[in-house]
């Protein structure tokens, strides 16, 4: 039989979400046995104290010193539980072990990147290990971003120009879902990312073979997976829909209007600067908010896009 969580909250992926909830579910509890219990006193009191006739002079009371008393101590009593427990809580939620594993993350709008300490990058999609803490150190490339995960219990805003932290540590090998939850532009929607949690066997794997580029795979194949690693798909369809940023389908070879008024014509040379210096050629009718990918993408990689947008015919 399903638990009250389990219908109503999302799954507990850490170690720390149960203590969360726990303080969630008595907040909730309490109060719903305070409005319980004055809905049903004010009903009461309606009835019994209610006037029976135009005679009827109602008396003056002017305090009672025990309820005003009781009243006053109740509430104080659980606000110092609440305040206590939460302080409790905090205190836990941001002091990360002194071992827990080290990810830098980079938010951009609209993308999650996160550096491991080897040098690697995955693009929105966060490979953890499983049953050990991991930090995550972040700071953003342009606006206010936030990094929550549901699933972990866990929300810190991401800050340009200084870092935060938060920790977490996953109890099982599972997938979980990343949002930005402070609104940061007309992508916000689409700043998603994943958590993928692997038992350590799977981790160690990742960690060997993860990070590494195929490079004998054909550019097309590779720049298909680069589309989805590197977060193109966030901001640029392939159906020919118009999102963040105009749309890959039947891109190559077609005239771009830009927005200085000229035109250019979109061939390997145009991709390449758009995805290292995207400021360079802003297409009319879209913002200028892409962000550089210099560094970020190796030369065959960009290569490999170059052939998948020919492609998207």
């Amino acid at each position: 039989m399903e638990t009250f969580s389990e219908i109503f909250m999302p799954r507990r992926g850490s170690t720390g979400a149960a203590d969360v909830d726990a303080l969630f579910h008595f907040i909730h509890i309490t109060g719903f046995i305070l409005l319980a219990g004055i809905t049903i006193a004010i009903i009461y009191f309606c009835i019994k104290y209610r006037r029976r006739s135009d005679d009827e002079v109602t008396p003056i009371i002017t305090h009672n010193a025990n309820l005003e008393i009781t009243w006053s101590v109740i509430p104080l009593i659980l606000i110092l539980i609440v305040f206590s427990w939460g302080f409790r809580g905090y205190l836990t939620l941001f002091t990360p072990p002194s071992d827990a594993y080290e990810i830098n993350v980079t938010a951009s709008s609209w993308l999650w990147e996160f550096t491991y300490p080897d040098g690697g990058t995955s693009a929105n999609e966060l490979y953890v290990p499983a049953n050990r803490p991991v930090k995550l150190i972040m700071r953003s490339n342009d606006v206010v971003h936030s990094f929550a995960v549901p699933d972990y219990r866990v929300k810190m805003d991401v800050i340009p120009n200084r870092y935060t932290t938060l920790w977490f540590e996953a109890n099982e090998a599972d997938t979980s879902q990343v949002y930005c939850t402070e609104y940061c532009g007309f992508g916000h929607s689409n700043m998603l990312a994943q958590v993928i949690a692997l038992e350590e066997e799977d981790w160690e794997e990742w960690l060997e073979t993860g990070l590494e580029v195929d490079m004998d795979m054909p550019l097309a194949e590779l720049g298909e997976e680069t589309y989805t690693s590197a977060g193109c798909n966030a901001c640029h369809s392939t159906d020919g829909s118009p999102l963040v940023g105009p749309t890959f389908q039947g891109l190559f070879g077609s005239e771009r209007p830009l927005q200085d008024g000229t035109t250019t014509t979109a061939d390997e040379d145009y991709i390449r600067e758009s995805v290292l210096d995207p400021m360079a050629a802003v297409v009319q009718g879209f913002a200028p908010s892409m962000p550089s990918y210099a560094g970020r993408l190796s030369e065959r990689e960009i290569e490999g896009l170059i052939e998948y947008i020919k492609e998207l015919e």
